[in-house]
């Protein structure tokens, strides 16, 4: 498919409120910094990401009728998102995530508030002939609800489109475990697989870890299954190709992490629908997370120009069928 892909996100906005520690942060005493508000969500970060890496991207979700949502649709078409399926709601419409950061820009906890998701699932019901017709891959942010993943599931294998797993919080995942069957490519990060797994992941060794990714894969036919792996890269595995491998993280300048998963997701996914093999796909994941990590931002402000300067990217730009 390469550069004729049009790819749709399906998922939630939130606005995030996000505290830096000046700092050790101490969760059980006042701690002084500095308190910012950001544009963020797990399908809109993917959607910006997406579209500043040259993919015709279009959100599916639901935002506020205020300023401030007016503000975050403005972004996203600032950055060539389509904002056609974007649904305006008096109230609730948009989700909250309170995050605290420590002094390194290290998570040390959270606390989301989802938003009201009927108007997306309204969108999805009344458009299905249209995305069934305008696209050719499909982003689903799982966590939503298991109407609204089931319904997208279902548009997407009846109308041959590629799906694209990404979770929220897992909810509905394990309450609904086959959702993932067949999926075309699923990425969490090892916290979420040890839940998955229900094992500890994160302390195994990487040999165990790999046969853990193959064995899930396999057991459920995903086709890509990828677990990244903090600091330390990530696992994936290849059903099709049977391909099996480690992607260690690049030497970064640590502003604050938030956002850098669905960055790799974002690069992933990209070099898969630019029919990259998933070794190389994880590896334009690893940037993009990479120069996500080193912004304030959920999503690389400037990531369209670092691309330009990567001959891996440039390299993908070129891949055709």
């Amino acid at each position: 498919m390469g550069n004729d892909a049009k790819v749709l996100v399906i998922g939630t906005i939130f606005v995030d409120c996000k505290g830096f520690a000046r700092d050790e942060y101490n969760p059980d005493a006042r701690n002084l910094g500095k308190i910012k508000f950001f544009h963020g969500g797990v399908a809109r970060n993917v959607a910006e990401n997406m579209a500043k890496l040259n993919l015709q991207t279009t959100l599916m979700a639901s935002a506020d009728a205020t300023p401030l949502g007016k503000d975050v649709i403005e972004r996203l078409e600032a950055a060539k998102v389509s904002t056609k399926y974007i649904k305006e709601a008096k109230e609730d419409g948009m989700g909250m995530w309170l995050a605290i950061l420590d002094k390194q820009g290290s998570l040390s906890g959270s606390i989301s508030q989802m938003p009201d998701l009927a108007l997306l699932k309204q969108t999805i019901d009344e458009n299905i002939t249209e995305i069934a017709n305008e696209f050719t891959d499909i982003v689903l942010e799982l966590d939503l609800n298991i109407d609204i993943t089931s319904k997208a599931i279902a548009i997407a294998k009846e109308h041959n489109k590629k799906i694209y797993g990404i979770p929220g919080n897992l909810d509905v995942i394990l309450s609904n475990p086959e959702i993932l069957k067949d999926m075309d490519c699923f990425i969490c990060n090892n916290f979420e697989a040890d839940r998955l797994f229900e094992t500890d992941f994160t302390n195994s060794s990487l040999d165990f870890k790999r046969q853990l990714v193959e064995t899930f894969a396999k057991k459920l036919r995903i086709q890509f299954f990828v677990v990244t792996l903090g600091g330390d890269g990530s696992v994936y595995y290849d059903v099709n190709s049977k391909a099996s491998g480690y992607q260690p993280v690049f030497p970064v300048n640590v502003v604050e992490s938030t956002g850098a998963g669905d960055a790799f997701f974002s690069g992933t996914v990209m070099g898969l629908i630019k029919n990259k093999p998933l070794s190389e796909a994880v590896i334009c994941g690893t940037k993009v997370a990479g120069w996500t990590i080193e912004s304030v931002e959920n999503c690389c402000e400037d990531l369209s120009e670092k691309i330009k300067g990567d001959e891996l990217f440039r390299d993908v730009e070129k891949v055709t069928v």
